[in-house]
């Protein structure tokens, strides 16, 4: 039986939410399953699908927080 888990930001995809909805969560969890099924024959009443939301203060790349690094992206100009 396989266990997967997907760990997502707490946040939004529109400026007005500050999480993942339950609609968002199911489609996660029938499409991971699915690819299980797909990859491994996995049959999808066998894997469970484990969703961690993450504050996004609690992630970081670039050997920065999330969201300091998000800045800076989007302050770089554009290449073209």
């Amino acid at each position: 039986m396989p266990i997967v888990t997907v760990q997502v930001t707490r946040e939004g995809t529109t400026p007005d939410r500050s999480s993942v909805t339950a609609e968002e969560k199911a489609r996660i969890i029938a499409g991971v399953s699915q690819v299980m099924l797909d990859v491994l024959n996995k049959p999808l009443e066998s894997t469970y699908v484990v969703i961690e939301e993450i504050d996004l203060d609690n992630w970081g790349w670039g050997g920065l927080p999330t969201a300091e690094y998000r800045r800076i992206l989007a302050d770089k100009p554009s290449a073209g």
